[in-house]
């Protein structure tokens, strides 16, 4: 199956709105795999005496990326996908700079689907922070969705 890049980067761009909030950019995608970029600003601070990211700004950021990596294995835009857990372990402060987050596919059986992301500053190999993803993720059939 090919995925619609376009239509992807467009709906997670534009048409989500904490994404468009958070300028989130998706700067690589590929079937089971997104890299996106989120520019730091004053809006994702949580730490205000030294200008950190703000934790729970990174992991909502990484539940996205878990939920673009399944995009990339839609049937249709009726395909329902919704967190069912969601694990981040915090490994350094994130400072002044852009976040770069990765997700990639661990596994994808009928119902549920298991990511990988790693969160990282622009132009630095450290990581930030790492995590794991599940989701509840159905897909509809090309006969059921001749039915809706």
């Amino acid at each position: 199956m090919e995925i619609n890049k376009e239509f992807i980067k467009k709906m997670a761009e534009e048409i989500i709105p904490l994404h468009k909030f958070l300028g989130l950019e998706i700067i690589a995608l590929e079937e089971g795999y997104v890299k996106v970029k989120i520019p730091y600003r004053k809006e994702v601070v949580g730490d205000v005496r030294n200008n950190r990211w703000h934790g729970g700004i990174i992991a909502t950021v990484m539940d996205s990326v878990g939920g673009i990596v399944g995009t990339t294995f839609s049937t249709t835009t009726k395909d329902k996908m919704a967190t069912i857990d969601l694990r981040v372990d915090y490994l350094k402060a994130a400072q002044s700079k852009a976040l770069i987050v990765e997700g990639e596919l661990v596994r994808l059986g009928n119902r549920i689907m298991v990511t990988r992301m790693r969160a990282y500053e622009e132009g630095e190999h450290d990581l930030v922070a790492e995590g794991k993803g599940v989701y509840n993720f159905i897909r509809l059939k090309k006969s059921d969705q001749k039915k809706q």
